[in-house]
Order: structure tokens, then sequence, then C-alpha cells
């Protein structure tokens, strides 16, 4: 057998229909009793496409265009109303929030409308404005049936020859030296080459068959059904249509037309876990006690919003279980660790996102690459830190939040801290604002004592501003210190190593002593991954990269290591702690502190040294972040207060400063660096990504360099570009539009061969790309206004404190990316386009003199 998907809910029943799509035939589903069993039969069964992340809207634009064809291929009717919706803003705050969406619709091809209170009520009658200050308006919303779509997709698989198992209970995952996996179940074993965990509310068991604990929590969830309500029914009478679906952040409520009455839904503060611990195998068709006092507070709201629903009578209330991963989205992909075990699990709306998850699995198990940038819910985003009560208190958090605003600089509080370094006790004593990363605590910005280190959270410069700017302006002009333990960090070692960094690496390898920089491409030639190399003996590298990124590159670099044992990794995770000191009198304060020869001529830039830093064996990098002169110091836990107090007590003749992440932040937006998972990720080629000087194509075949080498030939469609931005007290956060004052003509028909902008796909799942989805391409309402119109996409941004400019990088067409001019671009923030320009030299030491001393 090719594969078996466990689970036959609406996300398993798509994965098997999207590999046999594929050409795989050979494959089974089996579930442990019927279709639908778990949460998919009592869902509400919305859909929408709208999301925070841009590339997971994606696939849900593509799971609701699916709808129509899965009908014509299984001949089940899914029972489609696409009726629209609206979110309704009851605050400034809220609507800023609708702001932003409506901005990053603009990129998406999503035809949004900003529109007033006294519109929605047009579409929705049972609603009193007077609570209201905007609403947003998505005609791609709607609601199915979702028993029948599930079935939809179990019928289409089987039609296209994949084999569906019913009331067949697996009962345990074994694998054999030769990868064969083994799956045992109550009618006999199945050997497979790839298992897929699609267990819905056991997606937790069926891991830990294998040695996994994935983060999912079941949270009961509930919505009622009111009596057929006269309004409701004139209004259909009157209109011809449906009333739309209508989302409610203040009463933390969704609501729908249900029959002939109204369907109300709530995501309650006062949450409730279903079985945190162990999910019972046999749970099946089943719904929960309901508990109306639990939800009373929405309800007392909604009530008061929507008069015309609160004389209602109920019929039926639904309380059932759904699965949730931490941070809300789904857990998908390959498990590092493992051969060809794959997730599909935490997919709490799953008739949003069911086919764009299926899509992306079958194209990863297939083709090797899922096709989209899906790091938003790669299961390798969480590391072991996620465990079992880091979990259940996330989950709680994010479901009673999920009609909440997330500010940009707002850190939320459940689970933490799950990881601290030696210094968290010293940093918190210091007044530093504490933030999470990858699991971490890590220092963002340190508060004059006497005033409480606290965010106050905001779309706006908020009360970190000025404080940020000191840390920047102290650090630029003398010395700073900060903390880097959030970055990865491995060693790879063995007599191959080499060879192995070669052929995974675009740059070529490091001489003793010597580090470089490095992208990482996959077989397509896009960029996952970004490193810094030192070669630290004859057959060591040290590695660093993205924290983040651990699990993620840890599951490349294994599935590449030689099957002879030649190449060793390690991953150092927090058994390896680092502190950067930067700034012109970084040099001066090392020297206080070593007993060698750390001048310029002695130790140069891109030079890595084993040294006694303040009496502890430390590495040390002469390179930062920060773009300035500095180094990286990398000892294990037990030195690093050593080391800390040493640097502080040194540093204090030169005025030295604690700076945290954010002024690292805006220091490396001064030097035009980009991010990774911003400005790097697996939609870019190494070109678009203005990466060229690390790409050396003719140093071996490393792996994408036919795809590299074809887009150098062929030019890239887009380029990464830096902008000033004439903002006012709110710099850009990601995502926003950038506006361009030209016509097609000026840069031809640019393909936008990363789906921005509206998607379109075949009848294989395959986004279509030309002309018609074109930059150029002016049909998109809301895309172009006049001789504007929308050319690309802010990756990340922020105020560079020490040139005194807001400042932006994002991607446009590559005929725009060295034009300079004055009042060819805007940025659209908070609903306002803003001047910008493209600033091709770096604002901060341009030459590069400074970082190499």
């Amino acid at each position: 057998m090719k594969a078996v998907v466990i689970g036959g809910g609406v996300v398993g029943c798509s994965v098997v229909y999207h590999l046999a799509r594929a050409g795989w035939t050979d494959i089974m589903l089996i579930e442990r009793s019927e279709l639908t069993s778990g949460s998919s039969w009592h869902a509400a069964g919305g859909f929408h496409t709208l999301n925070g992340d841009p590339n997971v809207a994606k696939l849900q634009a593509y799971t609701v265009q699916l709808y129509k064809e899965l009908e014509e291929i299984s001949g089940q009717s899914c029972s489609l109303h696409l009726t629209g919706g609206v979110m309704l803003a009851d605050s400034p705050e809220r609507m800023d929030f609708l702001r932003l969406a409506h901005a990053k619709g603009r990129y998406l091809g999503m035809d949004t409308e900003l529109i007033t209170p006294s519109e929605a009520k047009k579409m929705f009658p049972l609603m009193d404005e007077k609570h209201f200050v905007g609403a947003m308006w998505d005609p791609v919303e709607g609601h199915l049936d979702p028993s029948g779509t599930t079935h939809a997709y179990a019928k289409a698989a089987k039609k296209l020859g994949a084999e569906i198992v019913l009331r067949n209970p697996v009962k345990e995952l074994t694998q054999d030296p030769d990868g064969t996996w083994n799956v045992v179940t109550e009618q006999g074993t199945v050997r497979a080459e790839h298992v897929v965990n699609c267990g819905g509310l056991w997606a937790r068991e069926v891991g830990r068959m294998v040695g996994v604990e994935l983060p999912v929590l079941a949270m009961e969830h509930m919505y009622l059904l009111t009596e057929p309500m006269p309004e409701v029914e004139a209004f259909n009478k009157e209109t011809g249509r449906e009333m739309i679906g209508v989302l409610d952040f203040k009463g933390e409520i969704y609501t729908r037309q249900e029959r002939n009455g109204i369907l109300l839904g709530t995501y309650e503060k006062a949450c409730k876990p279903w079985s945190p611990v162990n999910t019972p195998w046999d749970f099946g068709h089943e719904l929960l006690a309901p508990d109306l006092d639990r939800i009373a507070p929405s309800l007392e709201i909604g009530f008061q919003h929507f008069p015309g629903i609160a004389n209602a009578g109920i019929k039926q209330v639904i309380n059932g279980p759904f699965t949730f991963a931490p941070d809300g989205n789904p857990l998908v992909g390959p498990v590092q660790g493992l051969t060809n075990f794959w997730v599909a699990c935490g997919v709490m709306a799953g008739f949003s996102q069911g086919g764009g998850v299926g899509l992306a699995l079958s194209n990863w198990m297939v083709n090797g690459d899922p096709g989209f940038d899906v790091w938003g819910m790669d299961v390798a985003r969480w590391g072991e830190w996620a465990s079992l009560r880091y979990t259940n208190a996330k989950v709680r958090e994010n479901y009673s939040r999920r009609f909440s605003i997330r500010f940009p600089n707002e850190e939320l509080p459940a689970a933490r801290p799950a990881q601290t370094t030696p210094l968290y006790d010293t940093m918190v004593a210091n007044n530093a604002v504490m933030g999470d990363s990858w699991g971490l605590e890590t220092p963002l910005w340190f508060a004059p004592k006497g005033t409480e280190p606290k965010d106050i959270v905001s779309f706006h410069r908020s009360n970190d501003f000025e404080h940020i700017g000191n840390e920047v302006r102290a650090t630029r002009d003398r010395v700073g210190v900060t903390e880097i333990a959030n970055f990865a960090k491995y060693e790879v070692s063995g007599p191959a190593s080499e060879d192995f960094l070669n052929r995974l690496m675009t740059n070529r390898m490091p001489k003793n002593g010597r580090i470089v920089l490095t992208p990482m491409l996959n077989e397509f030639g896009r960029l996952i991954g970004d490193f810094t190399i030192a070669k630290t003996g004859d057959d060591t590298f040290m590695i660093w990269g993205s924290s983040a990124a651990q699990k993620y590159h840890m599951r490349w670099f294994e599935q590449h290591l030689p099957k002879d044992g030649s190449v060793r990794i390690h991953r150092f995770d927090q058994t390896l702690v680092g502190l950067s000191i930067a700034g012109p009198k970084s040099q001066a304060l090392l020297a206080k502190l070593v007993d060698e020869d750390v001048s310029s001529k002695a130790f140069r830039f891109m030079d890595f040294r084993e040294m006694a830093v303040g009496g502890a064996p430390c590495m040390v990098n002469r390179i930062t972040y920060t773009g300035d002169l500095g180094y990286e110091i990398w000892m294990a836990p037990a030195y690093q207060r050593l080391v800390y107090k040493a640097i502080k007590d040194a540093g204090e003749e030169f005025g030295i400063v604690d700076f945290g992440m954010r002024a690292l932040l805006s220091m490396r937006l001064e030097k035009n660096f980009p991010t990774w998972f911003r400005e790097l990720r697996p939609i870019y080629g190494p070109f678009e990504g203005s990466m060229e000087r690390f790409i050396k194509l003719e140093k071996n075949d490393f792996i994408g360099r036919e795809a590299a080498a074809r887009e150098h030939a062929e030019g890239p469609k887009l380029r990464r570009v830096s902008f000033y931005v004439d903002a006012q007290d709110a710099d850009v956060m990601g995502d926003e539009p950038i506006w361009a004052k030209v016509g097609a003509k000026d840069f031809g028909t640019i393909e936008k061969p990363h789906g921005y902008g509206a998607p379109r796909f075949d009848e294989t799942g395959k986004e279509v790309r030309g002309s018609d989805a074109a930059t150029g391409a002016s049909a998109v309402r809301g895309i172009v206004d006049g001789d504007w119109r929308v050319v690309g996409w802010v990756t990340s941004g922020g105020y560079a404190h020490y040139v005194e400019k807001s400042m932006a990088q994002g991607y446009v067409p590559a005929a725009l990316a060295e034009n300079e001019a004055e009042g060819l671009f805007e940025i659209e923030i908070l609903g306002h386009r803003r001047p910008a320009r493209i600033n091709v030299e770096p604002p901060f030491d341009p030459s590069g003199d400074k970082m190499r001393g």
C-alpha cells in the first residue's frame, strides 16, 4: 500500500481525495467508526477565505473554489449557501483591524469592502447598528452541509481508486527497518509506505502510537439553533435571498441563517477543554451536555446587539468538541525524526481549510513540496517545549481570544515562562519587557527604572517607542549588549561534513576560523533557510539560524544525511546560549575581557575564534545582526551569568546599555537586512530575495542550483526592496499593500508566481499562472485606483531610530525595484496610503566600513 490515511473526518477525506487526484491509487482511508464520527458531523459548517496569514487565506480560497467541482465529480451535494458575510467593529481599534484586513485583501484579490453599520443592517436587519462603528463585507462567505461535504470528498476519492474502510479502529503503528509502516487494525495489519494522521479528536492518541506528543486539545464549543422566525421568513420573501453571516467581535458571536431561523455560536471567555489528557476511543456520534450559563455573558451582549434574535425560541443547543493547536492554525506536514509519518490535524476550521490542507499535503507527499508557503500550518513550528500542559494552557487562551484583537506588540501570557536562560531573573530585575521567542523568554526592550515594564498594546507607536530609540542610539554611538540565546545552533561534523554542507548550501564553505553567510534552497530553487556558518575544525562546522525553524531545518538536514554515518548533526537548542555586543566601543570592550589580540588585523570581520571571555570558555563570531562593529559570544549556560557580569562591569566606562530584540530589529532595518519567515520564505527565489552575493552557481551542484540558475538567467519577476515611508504615528506591521503610480506598460505583464492576487486553480489543483493572474491585470476590484495599482506587499518594517526614518521591506516587480523616484510608491497603513520611496543603499553605513572596523 502506498499510503494509509487514519481518520474519516473532512480532513482525512480531503487528504485521500487529493492523493488520489494526484495519481496515487494504492491508498486506503481507515476510519474507526463511520465517516464524520468525530467533530465533522456536528460542525456549524461555515466557510470563509479571510485569515490573518495570507498564505493560509490562499488555501482557504482554494477550498471554497473546490466545492462546485467536488459536487460534479462525486455526484454528492455539499448544499452550498454562498451568502457573503460581514465583520462588525464596535470600537476604533477594531475598525483599524478591519482596515488592515481589507488592505491585505487588496493584494490577495479579495473583493472585500468597508461599509457602514446601516449598510450592514440592510443585509442583516436583526442587528441594532447603534452598537457599531463600521463593518467589512466579504462576498465569499457562506455555509454548507458538513456531512454531505465530507461524503462528497469520500465518494470522489473512491471514484479515483482510493479504498475506504469503516468500522476498523487502528490499534498500533510499528515500522520495519526498511521504513515500511505496519498499521495494525481490528481487521488485520496493513503495510504502507506512508501513514497520515488525520485522527481529529484522536490525533494525540495516534501520535502517541509513534512516540509523538502533538500539541492539540479539544475544546467544548456551543452554538444554538432558534425556532423559525417570522423576521427571517419575511426578509427571504422580500429580498429573494438568504440572510448573510455576521461576526460580532464584541459579543464573541457568529451568526447566520439556518433554515427559517438563526444559528448563533460563541467563543466564550469561560471556555472549557474536553478530555484534556486522553480522548475516549468509544466516543462517536455524541454531543456534550449544553451549558448555557457558561455562554450567558456572550448571549447577553449578543441579544443587545441583535435584538431581533432575543425573543426567538431556542430549538436546540449543540455542544461538541473541536480540536485546536495552541495558535489556532492546523498541524500539517511530515514529523521531524520519523520517516514518512505525516499529520493533518488540529484543523478547527475544516470547511474553510480542509481542501487546502488536503491539496498542500498531497503535493508534499507526491512531489516533495507542498507547492505553497504553509509555514503557518507546518507541524514543525512547535518545539519540544509545546508539552501537554503547555498546549492545554495555550489552547484555552487562544479559544477565549478567538474574536479578540491581537496587536502587533502584544505578548500573550498563558503557559509562560516555558523556557528561560540563566539571565532571566537578571533581565527582569533590569526592567526588561520579556517576549516569547519559540518558547524562550527573550528581552524585547528595557523600561526606565521606576516605571512598569509593560507594553501598552496598540496598532500605533506605543510606550516603547522612546525607550527603543534610546537603546539604538546608545548602541550605535557607544556600545550595547543583548541576549541572543534565541538563535538556532547546530554542530555538523564528520569526514563528509563539508561535502554535505556544500550540497545543501548556496555559498562556499569557509576556511578554518572563518565565517560565511549562506541561504539554503529546496529542489525548486526556493529559499528555505538562511544561516551563519563557521568552520571550527578540519571536519567540524558551527551553524546559526532562526530558532523558530529548528524542527523545520532538522527535518531537512536529516532527510539529506548520508546513510553511511559520515556526517553527524547536533542541535544545541538551549544547551548553548549567547550574548552579543555591538557598537563602536565593542572592540575596546572585548579587549578588556580577553587575554589575546582582538584588533581588526588580528581578529577580522567574519572571523571565528574560541577564547576565554571574562574567564569563561566561549566561541566568538566577529559579526552582529546590527550591521555595526560587534561580536556574538557563545557559551554553555553555566557560564552565561559570569560573561554577562564581566561585560557589564568592563563596559561601564564606555557607557554600555542593555538593548532588546526590538532595538535589534530596528537596527537591521537601517542595513536593509532581511529576516527569516518575513522577507525570506519558501515562496521566493534567491534572486527575488536580493541574496545574489551569497549564491555561487559555479561552485557545485547544490540542491536547487538548476532552478536558481534558471531564475538568474531569466531574471527574477519580483525583487525584495527597502522603503522609506512617510508614516505618521503608525509604522508598517507586515502584509500591507504597496501601490505604484504606473501603468502595466511600465513594467510589462508581471506574473504573480506566489499567488498574491486572486488565486485560480485548474482541475488538478495547480494554481493557474500567467497574464490573467498578473500584477497588471486590473480587473480585480480594489487593487486599481486611477493611475495607481497594487504592485506588491510589505513583508516587515518599523521605525529605524538611528536614521530617524520609518522603513519597510517588501516585494515589487523587478522592473521597479531600483526606481528611487519620489511620488512613485505608496504603502497603505491602517487604511491610509502614505508616500514611500525605495532606498537601494542602506541608510546606515552603506559602505560597511563600521562593521569591518
